[in-house]
């Protein structure tokens, strides 16, 4: 990744986040993770603006709006419904969330990392036959799960897996079509 551009948002992270940029250079790939904290005001605006930066530095740009609104609404998701397990609760302190990029010539990662490890609430489909529902499917949505509903449509895979200490990481995966794997290369 390129440091200038990280560099343009240092500022700003300094207060809020941590990133680490860690390529290994057998895998053709480009890695980021970055950590934020839940209490803070601007986590889901700071963890979209290094999706972005972060797609650009790698020649991903054409998946910058989808992608920040992936991770926004997975970084959304747990500073307002992730409570830490009790093993890694600390009095005081506040909720870390990790958001790892990994893109590789013909995939992007994304994984948003809490320290609840209850399981997210994925939509399992459709409950209406689009015939039925018409112009107001919006409106037959449940309350809870419409932003990974919302993230289900935009990526190619979505999943979770647990952490053995306490925690979750919530992954999406987008397949980069033939445009993008070449504009990367």
């Amino acid at each position: 990744m390129d440091a200038g551009k990280l560099k343009d948002l240092s500022s700003e992270l300094d207060a809020f986040a941590h990133w680490f940029v860690a390529p290994d250079p057998s895998s053709d790939g480009h890695f980021l993770t970055l950590t934020l904290f839940a209490e803070f005001d601007d986590t889901a605006r700071i963890a979209r603006n290094m999706t972005a930066v972060f797609l650009r530095s790698v020649g991903a740009d054409d998946l910058a709006d989808d992608a920040c609104l992936v991770v926004s609404e997975l970084v959304g998701n747990v500073v307002n419904h992730a409570v830490p397990d009790r093993r890694r609760a600390l009095p005081g302190s506040c909720r870390r969330i990790d958001v790892t990029f990994k893109k590789y010539p013909k995939w992007l990662f994304i994984g948003v990392s809490d320290e609840d490890s209850t399981p997210p609430l994925l939509p399992v489909g459709e409950a209406f036959a689009p015939g039925l529902v018409g112009e107001l499917s919006e409106a037959v949505l449940p309350d809870s799960g419409r932003g990974l509903f919302i993230v289900q449509r935009l990526v190619t895979a979505l999943w979770w897996t647990e952490h053995e200490r306490g925690g979750k990481t919530v992954w999406s995966r987008f397949d980069l079509d033939e445009s993008t794997v070449a504009q990367s290369v």
